[in-house]
């Protein structure tokens, strides 16, 4: 049994190395807490409160400027935001949503847990989200919400998703996860749509170690998602007795936020705007070195929107040898998310997506966070290029050869 122990204890290092950058490589993802934290953490420990309350509250009201609009729910994961918006937009058994196949299980996930059904959307494969031409596509009596993932940070094309749900009387669900200060047309991510959510969780640029949000466009969905997020009862209601709720009109969940974790995120908010420029600065290195690059080509962004680049993402000719040279250069690097089309349990909603096709064939990101130092970024810089030099020299060999061949002459029959 002590063997088995200190086995566990040994992986459970290994792993909080990689993630704290301790080891020799640098991490792809890193968490951010400030030491500050401990004060008031302490303070709402041992207050007698832990549960939804003041902090909360707060919490709440501080986060709506950030999304530029203050119909805002916490709550206790992004998944659980994700089910909410459906059930605020009325989906349920037989209907139909339109998502993206390119995301963290967690964003299709919910629709089964509604009873309703996935109809696969293809992608840009220069950015990874969704394509509104093909969701148009894709509409039809039974499509009750659109569902669009901001792929690393980068906006969807909001416009144009927006006028679809809008012609079609259905609701648009941004899933804005990696998203969290990301803008489009000037407004922030959280001002756009019908339903917006968002994750704090661990990795996340803004983190209560565990949370969400979900920031609706309308007072009234607000609301009902405010009774929703606990059990359907209304918190504020006058009781006769403090434990017994009045009468519950409709069930709900136990999805929301507690001031424990929401201590966490007032503190957090202190110094996410600091972090999220830290990666947008990286990501600008990165665009500058990376521009002319053969073999590794960054994705194709607009000017009209503004990435937060929770993730760096590129698309690499022959992948698993750049993944495998990274290691080795001690650069942690990753696909992130496998496309969920393929999954078991999404088998009976399989679809032809040849932009998924041509995007996970290249795909892969590349550590851009708030931890990187001046020394680490050369690094990284320096390693890509030169497995660019590589890539592009080894082309050039195979193209000389051919040519050489092609210049052989050809044998002739004996006459």
């Amino acid at each position: 049994m002590q063997s088995v122990d200190k086995s566990t204890q040994s992986v459970d290092e290994s792993v909080k190395k990689l993630l704290s950058g301790e080891g020799k490589n640098i991490p792809l993802f890193k968490v951010f807490m400030p030491e500050s934290v401990m004060e008031p953490l302490r303070k709402v420990l041992l207050s007698g409160y832990i549960g939804e309350g003041p902090r909360v509250e707060e919490f709440e009201r501080q986060l709506g400027p950030w999304f530029g609009n203050n119909n805002v729910l916490a709550l206790n994961n992004g998944t659980a935001a994700l089910q909410l918006a459906l059930r605020l937009a009325n989906v349920g058994c037989g209907d139909d949503v339109i998502s993206t196949a390119m995301t963290c299980s967690a964003t299709n996930e919910p629709i089964l847990a509604m009873g309703a059904k996935i109809v696969w959307a293809d992608i840009d494969p220069w950015t990874g989200n969704i394509d509104p031409e093909d969701v148009a596509r894709k509409i039809t009596p039974k499509t009750k919400a659109i569902m669009c993932v901001h792929w690393g940070g980068y906006p969807c094309d909001l416009d144009e998703l927006n006028a679809i749900a809008a012609e079609h009387g259905i609701k648009l669900i941004e899933d804005a996860c990696h998203a969290f200060s990301s803008t489009y047309h000037g407004k922030l991510i959280g001002s756009h749509s019908d339903f917006v959510c968002f994750s704090f969780q661990a990795i996340k640029e803004m983190t209560t170690v565990d949370g969400g949000a979900l920031v609706c466009k309308s007072r009234a969905d607000c609301e009902r998602g405010r009774l929703l997020r606990w059990y359907g009862i209304d918190r504020k209601s006058k009781r006769k007795d403090l434990r017994c709720e009045a009468d519950i009109v409709e069930y709900g969940y136990k999805f929301h936020m507690n001031d424990v974790t929401a201590v966490i995120g007032l503190e957090q908010l202190k110094y996410v705007g600091k972090t999220i420029e830290k990666h947008r600065a990286n990501a600008a290195r990165y665009n500058e070195a990376f521009n002319a690059l053969k073999a590794m080509r960054p994705l194709r962004y607009k000017n009209d929107r503004s990435s937060v680049y929770w993730l760096y993402t590129m698309r690499v000719k022959n992948r698993q040898k750049f993944m495998e040279y990274m290691k080795e250069a001690g650069i942690t690097v990753s696909q992130v998310h496998a496309r969920n089309d393929t999954h078991t349990m999404f088998k009976d909603f399989r679809a032809d997506l040849p932009g998924v096709d041509e995007f996970t064939s290249e795909q892969v990101s590349i550590p851009v966070g708030w931890w990187l130092t001046e020394k680490d970024l050369a690094h990284i810089i320096n390693a890509a290029v030169e497995y660019d030099r590589r890539c592009s020299a080894r082309v050039r060999q195979v193209r000389k050869s051919s040519r050489k061949y092609d210049k052989t002459p050809t044998c002739q029959a004996n006459l």
